[in-house]
């Protein structure tokens, strides 16, 4: 998209240029063939634009009102399958304004006046962006909510605990899944705070420096439901900065969707058995018929990529650009359109796989919390409370946990003796104390694995989902 031509008669371009471009170059630099996603947005900013022309006396008020007809019509026309610009027309915008042109003769060539395709492209891609961080937003609540769901089902499951992927201590489930909610509202509030700064308007900034035309941006720019205007027009048109930051904030989702998904793969495994996968979710293998593979999160963890590499891609494209606007901006677009229809896919996804897609198997969980040493920190706490410093029953317990798996035995199982050999500050208790129910509920600082802290954590994330209406 390059700055102000003029169409006159079938002809884009001004009587500045002989001749037309080579078929093959047409081709290499069109937009036509993704940029009508903004044909909406286009038509809102056009309507917008039209009626303020008429506000303003820089048309008459029935030429306004005759444009915006023309408008209406042309998104008539689209919505019936009848609007299909070819290259010829080169981007939406074009294709818009020769349609224009034919419903309604010279007067559709008035449309243009106050503003270039620069601010209008920059309206557009606001526009559009601003309605997709309200859908991705709708889409983190039902995935928060389906993770919810199966919290308050598992607020009494038990699961290991790990770091370094090494069972460190058992947790409560409720509260593993609710970390996922935390990271989920982190990217919402994210979100809230790109989608600011993606809802000020350049209308009006035209080419790069303003226009000598008397319009009023402040009227476009309510119409359209932005805050504010650019207060630079050289800014206005050039600034990317929005499409970058959303998908910094996109890349974060995709992040957390990617680490929950390799966890599900874990947990899907025969090794780990945590989860059974519904049919609803998974597929099977044309070889193998006992398998049953793990696609969704498996290519939720691989679509990751895609959305980090448009944020490089979005990054080293703008790096280089000198002020104003520059024919480089128009690969932002491809970048955005696919960075958000992967998020909220893979989204959408994520939330029917913890609707529906799988199934946890407590009594293995169960199982695999009684069976390790993830009881040990809570061995040297118990001597802790008996008045020994951390350090000195730290380096005791790690002695014992060394001499139990010699003889492959669990803590649990040593007879009381063989504790107090270790030293005489135990006693017939310390079976309650590390047994992994008990150790669990010991975590009672605020944020805590506590059962007590995990239902506080429950309901606090009830209250806010409750009065939080889903967008889009």
């Amino acid at each position: 998209m390059a700055s102000d031509p003029i169409t006159t008669g079938t002809t884009t371009w001004s009587d500045r240029f002989d001749q037309g471009l080579h078929p093959a170059i047409e081709r290499f630099n069109a937009s036509i063939g993704f940029d009508l996603e903004l044909l909406e947005q286009d038509l809102d900013g056009s309507v917008a634009h039209a009626r303020m022309l008429g506000r303003c006396g820089v048309i008459s008020e029935a030429e306004a009102s005759e444009l915006i007809r023309g408008l209406e019509l042309v998104r008539a026309e689209a919505a019936a399958g009848q609007f299909n610009p070819g290259l010829e027309a080169e981007d939406v915008h074009f294709a818009v304004e020769h349609r224009l042109i034919a419903l309604l003769g010279p007067l559709g060539k008035k449309l243009h006046t106050g503003r270039s395709r620069n601010d209008q492209v920059g309206t557009d891609v606001r526009l559009w962006l601003r309605s997709q961080i309200d859908l991705i937003d709708g889409a983190l609540v039902r995935f928060e909510r389906a993770l919810l769901a199966q919290a308050e089902a598992h607020a009494n499951t038990l699961i290991p605990g790990y770091t370094h992927l090494q069972r460190a201590q058992p947790v409560c489930l409720a509260h593993h899944l609710l970390a996922y909610i935390e990271m989920a509202e982190r990217d919402r509030s994210r979100l809230a705070d790109v989608r600011q700064r993606v809802n000020i308007s350049p209308l009006g900034a035209a080419a790069l420096a303003g226009t000598p035309v008397p319009i009023d941006r402040r009227q476009t720019a309510e119409e359209l439901g932005f805050d504010d205007v650019y207060a630079n027009s050289l800014d206005a048109v050039s600034d990317r900065d929005f499409a970058v930051e959303f998908m910094a904030a996109a890349s974060l989702v995709m992040v957390h969707l990617s680490r929950l998904s390799e966890e599900v793969i874990l947990w899907a495994s025969e090794e780990f058995g945590f989860i059974s996968l519904t049919d609803r979710c998974a597929t099977g293998s044309s070889l193998m018929p006992q398998k049953k593979n793990p696609d969704v999160p498996e290519l939720v963890r691989g679509k990751s990529g895609r959305v980090f590499g448009h944020l490089m891609g979005l990054l080293t494209m703008i790096k280089g650009l000198p002020l104003a606007y520059n024919k480089d901006f128009q690969e932002d677009k491809e970048a955005l359109f696919d960075g958000v229809r992967t998020c909220r896919d893979c989204l959408e996804a994520m939330a029917i796989l913890f609707e529906e897609g799988l199934e946890f198997r407590p009594q293995r969980l169960e199982a695999a919390v009684a069976s390790d040493f993830s009881n040990a920190t809570d061995v040297a706490d118990y001597l802790v409370a008996k008045g020994i410093p951390f350090r000195e029953a730290y380096q005791l317990v790690g002695g014992l946990v060394k001499t139990c798996l010699a003889e492959q035995v669990l803590l649990k199982d040593l007879p009381l003796e063989r504790w107090q050999q270790l030293h005489p500050g135990f006693e017939a208790d310390i079976y309650a104390a590390i047994a992994p129910r008990q150790v669990v509920a010991a975590r009672r600082s605020e944020g805590g694995t506590a059962f007590d802290q995990v239902e506080r954590q429950l309901q606090r994330i009830r209250t806010r989902l409750a009065t939080t209406g889903q967008k889009g």
